[in-house]
């Protein structure tokens, strides 16, 4: 469970050597015997046998071509790291009963990414689903690229049986962040996995262990992502997960640990762990028996390093922790264990792992740890609103640590996004400010860089611009599709309100947030005094308490339509999102919004805008790899057919 970094490009190709001389040289010195015709006979006899072992070696190295091509087609900006993803149903029973996942290359969860800031990485996407289907990938700005985004608003899913490059840099970052599949309830099914992104020439403010991990943890279901889907567009809801999955794994049975995902550890190492909550919609306080946990990082920025015995870690969130492995040899329990949303009764479902120290010959023993009451808010606040950021060191980013004085900006606006959960012409759906969003099928971003975005979707159509509470539009709760103006380089408030008794966690695409602010109750101007203006947390991930408000302050710097949404799957996928678009109003022409790259000569088209798109069908694959196969047969059977022409009858 380590490290895997990608395998680096590869600038050559070897074929393999012509035969003829080998072969020559070994007849020769028998040319003086009678016998040397019989055994050029034998030789080939001995051709005419093998060729179809050959044709065979030569087949198979055509998928290795068909991989290797598009490397070397020269590009502005090569990629450090080139992967190709073949996305399928794989058969497998998580929770013991067997169903359908979402698998990269036959793995669940999929491959970890493994960056270093400001590399380049291609992801060649073959979708072997029955569906569409996109990649976002959550935490990682896009710099100047939301092309590359991958959700509906930004691009054109990814039909069934084609293929499509992703190609994206990570730009002045670090962290632990992941990939999941953004549309169509995929997300219930898997297709997600860890991205970890370091800074080789920063380094972090303590001693990197040698091995780390990604854990990912999430909720699950034994229903299949397409009845669950089926279920909400019913206008019901998915109900209660059957379980907690570790890495991909159901709960440990106190008998089989081959069951359970667990983590090999050897006495008086550190490792560090790169959690995240990739679930549907439950909160998880995740533990370790026995074992401190030493919290550094989280989504981007290194933390106030504090010892924790648990950490909860709310939906689309992900931290860095570092464990080490001091307690007596043994097995332990790893803990994930629902928070909230009717936890109590919930709490015999949780995820348990195991750590295994290597010279262990005891099982794990005792009760499972316990962590803090599962309706317990003002525990959660509490440690929430201790995670600062670390000031005293550097890391890579757009604002370096300690030269960003967020505190001393005055916002320029103020956004208060409230979320609900209207009844609209008889369906249950969730929104924000009553506006429950609509997905359109053409991408914002492509409609709006074609000049037809007056049709698809509506930009400041409802208020959304707020100094106080007193001043806010209550509005009738509807269906649109809702875009807000986020002005250029501006530096901006925003108020997330929770009237609801359910935690809510929102994600910002393209940013970093500053989190200043959490607190019971409702937010009024006068919550500002109790901001944390000197080292609050920054990160792209925040949670929002029920009944409760949380504040966050961001500098709209990176031009783009950006998804802001609830990580809670089944209410985003009924409504409660939006996007936001800044633009540059100095680009030339006035009309062009981007200041960033231009549009992606692979880009997907759909919607009002499908007529521009070239037909891809799985037929081109098949007549690659026949081109491929001719043309290593004839670079293989060349030198033998010289060879043959060589010698006498």
């Amino acid at each position: 469970m380590g490290d895997r970094r990608p395998r680096r490009r590869s600038r050559l190709m070897a074929f393999p050597l012509p035969l003829e001389n080998s072969l020559r040289d070994y007849c020769l010195p028998l040319h003086s015997q009678e016998k040397c015709g019989g055994l050029r006979s034998s030789r080939k006899l001995g051709y005419l046998v093998i060729w179809p072992a050959l044709l065979w070696m030569t087949a198979m190295m055509t998928t290795d071509i068909q991989c290797a091509i598009p490397l070397l087609i020269p590009e502005d900006h090569d990629p450090d790291i080139m992967l190709v993803w073949n996305v399928s149903y794989v058969t497998m029973s998580p929770l013991g009963k067997p169903q359908q996942v979402i698998a990269i290359n036959g793995e669940f969860p999929g491959p970890r990414i493994a960056a270093r800031t400001n590399d380049v990485v291609e992801v060649n996407v073959f979708n072997r689903l029955d569906e569409p289907l996109l990649f976002t990938w959550d935490g990682l700005q896009q710099r100047h690229n939301s092309w590359q985004d991958g959700v509906l608003g930004t691009n054109c899913e990814i039909p069934s049986h084609w293929n499509w490059t992703y190609k994206f840099q990570v730009k002045d970052q670090i962290g632990s962040f992941f990939y999941f599949p953004s549309t169509r309830f995929q997300k219930a099914a898997g297709g997600y996995g860890g991205i970890r992104v370091d800074a080789p020439k920063v380094p972090p403010p303590f001693t990197e262990p040698g091995v780390d991990v990604s854990v990912l943890i999430g909720d699950w279901y034994t229903s299949s992502h397409k009845d669950l889907r089926r279920t909400l567009e019913n206008g019901d809801l998915i109900g209660r997960p059957e379980g907690v999955l570790i890495n991909g794994y159901g709960p440990y049975n106190g008998i089989d640990p081959t069951g359970c995902w667990v983590l090999p550890v050897d006495r008086g190492s550190t490792y560090r762990l790169r959690i995240s909550n990739v679930g549907v919609k439950t909160s998880l306080n995740f533990r370790i028996q026995n074992h401190k946990m030493l919290i550094v990082e989280t989504e981007g920025s290194y933390t106030q390093q504090k010892s924790l015995d648990n950490l909860d870690v709310h939906v689309g969130q992900s931290y860095s922790v570092l464990v080490t492995a001091d307690q007596p040899s043994s097995d332990y329990f790893i803990m994930a264990s629902p928070r909230f949303e009717n936890a109590t009764t919930f709490y015999e479902a949780a995820g348990v792992a195991l750590m295994h120290y290597s010279d262990s010959r005891a099982l794990a023993s005792g009760p499972h740890p316990l962590g803090p009451d599962p309706d317990d808010i003002w525990f959660s606040l509490a440690q929430a609103r201790s995670i600062t950021w670390n000031l005293t060191t550097g890391a890579a980013r757009p604002n370096p640590q300690g030269s960003f004085h967020y505190g001393t900006i005055n916002a320029s606006q103020t956004f208060i996004f409230r979320n609900s959960a209207p009844i609209i012409d008889g369906h249950q759906r969730f929104a924000v400010n009553n506006i429950s969003f609509v997905p359109t099928t053409t991408p914002l971003k492509l409609a709006d860089f074609f000049n037809i975005s007056s049709g698809v979707y509506t930009l400041d159509g409802w208020p959304s611009i707020y100094s106080t509470q007193n001043s806010m539009v209550v509005l009738e709760p509807t269906l649109a599709t809702a875009v807000v103006t986020g002005p250029y380089k501006a530096f901006v408030e925003i108020v997330f309100e929770n009237t609801e008794a359910t935690l809510q966690s929102w994600h910002l695409d393209g940013y970093a947030f500053w989190v200043v602010g959490m607190d019971r109750g409702r937010w009024s101007s006068s919550c500002r005094s109790q901001y944390n203006k000197e080292d609050a947390v920054a990160r792209c991930t925040t949670q929002v308490f029920p009944h409760s408000w949380t504040a966050i302050m961001v500098m709209l710097d990176n031009v783009g339509i950006w998804n802001l949404r609830a990580e809670n799957l089944q209410r985003q996928y009924l409504g409660q999102e939006l996007y936001l678009r800044v633009v540059n109003p100095e680009m030339v022409p006035t009309n062009s919004p981007y200041a960033e790259t231009l549009v992606p000569e692979n880009v997907l088209y759909c919607g009002w805008l499908a007529y521009k798109q070239q037909n891809q069908n799985s037929g081109s694959h098949y007549t690659f790899h026949m081109n491929a196969f001719l043309i290593l047969s004839i670079m293989h059977f060349i030198p033998m057919i010289v060879f043959f022409r060589t010698l006498p009858l």
